[in-house]
C-alpha cells in the first residue's frame, strides 16, 4: 500500500483534506480546505506509534507533518485542522490493519522515533529516578522550571510589556493586550478590597505583575514562585521602578513562605499545578496565612464540569507535566470545606480566549525571532499549544474561573465586609 492509499483506508469519506506524501502519492480534493504534507518516514513514525493527539503534536513539531491552507492565518487555525484531522480517522478491519503495518514497516514508518527534544521529558526521567512523588516540592520545582525556564526572552515576544502569563480581562473587545492584563490586576486588587498599608501574598506569581501592581498603590507585597529566572527578571523589575520597600519576589515554594497575617492572598493560575486531591491541603494551608476577616482570591482554569484531568495526553506530556483541572464546584467546595466562606464566583473564558488570541498573534509577529531564541520545535509546540488553548476556551472545552472568599472572624461573622459586591465589574 502507497501513503494515499493507507489514507484512503484510515480516513471516513468524504475525505476532506488534501494529503501529499513523501512517496510521491496524493489524495482528497485538490480544492480542499486544508493540505496535510506527511514529508518523511519518520514524521509518518510519530503517528503510527502513538496514535492521537501525541502522534500529530509530535510529528507536526518535528516538521514531519506540515499544513496548508489560507484558514491557518487565523490563531487557531493549526490547532482546528489537527483536531479536525485526528476527529476523520477510523478502525479498519483487522485484514486492512495488518495490510497498513506491512507497508508502515516495509517503507521505514513503524519505527520507534526519539522523544522531540521540545518534549523536556528530563525532569521526568529524574523524578522517577530520585523516586519523588508527584507535587512533591522537589518534583513541583522540576515541572515548573521545565515550562517556565524556556528564557524570559522568549516569553516577552508574546506576552507583552506586563509579562503576564495568565487571563487577562478586557475592558472591551477592541482593547490591547496590555491595557486587559493591568485591568485583571486592578479587578483583582479591588475584589480583595486592597488599600495602602495593607499586606497581600501572591502565590505563583510569575513575573511578579500582581505584586508590582499592588506595590504602586501602598500595599506591601510578597510573591512567590519556583521559576528562578521569573523571580530574577521581577526583582530586576521592582528595582527599576524603585518599589523595593514594598514588593518582593521570591524564588520560594509558596508553602515555604513563613510570614502569616496577610491582609489578602491572590492566586492566579497556580491552582492548576497543586493537584485536586491535594485541594484540601492547599485551601487550609491559604486560610492560615490570613488574618481573620482577610480575603482570598484564587483564579483558574477549570473544566465546564468537575472530572479530573486525563493523564498522558499532549498537555501532560508537554506544557503542563503533572498539571491537574477540575470544575469550579470541586473548587467551590474544598474552599468551604477548608477555611473560607464563598463569596462569589465567576467564568471569564472568552477574556482567557481573546488572551490567547493576542499571544498568538505576538508569537506569529515575532516568529523568526522566537525560532532563533529557542528553536522551531520549541516555537511550534507554544505556538500549537495557544492555538489549542484558544479554541478550547471559545468552545467550552475549559474554562477560567474567579472564586474569592473570606477567612471568618472566630464569631463566623465577615468584620467590616460589605453584604453585596464592592468592586467595580
Amino acid at each position: 500500500m502507497t501513503v494515499a492509499e493507507i489514507i484512503e483506508a484510515l480516513v471516513t469519506p468524504p475525505n476532506p483534506f488534501r494529503w501529499e506524501a513523501f512517496d510521491g502519492t496524493a489524495t482528497g480534493p485538490e480544492d480542499a480546505k486544508y493540505t496535510v504534507h506527511l514529508t518523511s518516514p519518520e514524521g509518518l513514525s510519530y503517528i503510527a506509534t502513538a496514535p492521537g493527539d501525541v502522534g500529530l503534536a509530535r510529528a507536526y513539531i518535528t516538521g514531519g507533518l506540515e499544513l496548508e491552507g489560507e484558514h491557518l492565518a487565523h490563531p487557531y487555525g493549526i490547532f482546528d485542522a489537527l483536531r479536525s484531522l485526528y476527529g476523520q480517522f477510523r478502525k479498519p478491519s483487522v485484514g486492512t490493519t495488518a495490510k497498513i503495518y506491512r507497508s508502515l514497516r516495509r517503507m521505514g514508518a513503524l519505527q520507534i522515533q526519539p522523544v522531540p527534544e521540545a518534549e523536556e521529558a528530563s525532569w521526568l526521567e529524574r523524578s522517577i529516578r530520585q523516586g519523588l512523588s508527584r507535587h512533591s516540592k522537589e518534583r513541583d520545582a522540576d515541572v515548573i522550571a521545565a515550562h517556565y525556564d524556556v528564557g524570559n526572552d522568549f516569553y516577552e515576544l508574546f506576552l507583552g510589556d506586563t509579562m503576564t502569563y495568565t487571563c487577562a480581562y478586557y475592558p472591551s473587545e477592541d482593547a490591547s493586550l496590555d491595557d486587559a492584563q493591568l485591568n485583571k490586576y486592578r479587578l483583582i486588587f479591588e475584589k480583595l478590597r486592597l488599600k495602602e498599608g495593607d499586606r497581600l501574598l501572591d502565590i505563583g506569581c510569575g513575573w511578579g505583575g500582581m505584586v508590582r501592581y499592588a506595590a504602586k498603590r501602598g500595599v506591601k507585597a510578597i510573591g512567590a514562585t519556583l521559576s528562578r529566572e521569573q523571580a530574577e527578571w521581577a526583582q530586576a523589575r521592582i528595582k527599576e521602578e524603585g518599589l523595593e520597600d514594598l514588593a518582593e519576589v521570591r524564588f520560594q515554594d509558596y508553602r515555604d513562605v513563613p510570614e502569616t497575617g496577610f491582609d489578602a492572598v491572590s492566586s492566579i493560575g497556580l491552582l492548576e499545578h497543586v493537584g485536586v486531591d491535594n485541594y484540601a491541603k492547599y485551601f487550609t494551608h491559604l486560610s492560615g496565612k490570613l488574618r481573620p476577616g482577610g480575603l482570598m482570591l484564587n483564579h483558574c482554569i477549570t473544566y465546564p464540569d468537575n472530572h479530573k484531568t486525563m493523564r498522558g495526553g499532549f498537555i501532560d506530556r508537554y506544557i503542563f507535566p503533572d498539571g491537574e483541572l477540575t470544575g469550579s464546584g470541586t473548587i467551590i467546595k474544598n474552599m468551604q470545606d477548608n477555611g473560607f466562606e464563598v463569596l462569589h464566583e465567576e467564568n471569564l473564558r472568552f477574556d482567557y480566549m481573546r488572551t490567547l488570541r493576542d499571544w498568538c498573534l505576538n508569537l506569529k509577529d515575532n516568529w523568526e525571532e522566537a525560532v532563533e531564541l529557542v528553536g522551531e520545535p520549541t516555537a511550534r509546540l507554544w505556538g500549537m499549544y495557544m492555538a489549542g488553548s484558544e479554541w478550547g476556551f471559545r468552545h467550552n472545552v475549559v474554562q477560567l474561573h474567579h472564586v474569592l472568599g473570606v477567612k471568618l472572624l472566630d464569631d463566623d461573622s465577615r468584620g467590616d465586609l460589605p453584604e453585596r459586591m464592592w468592586w467595580t465589574v
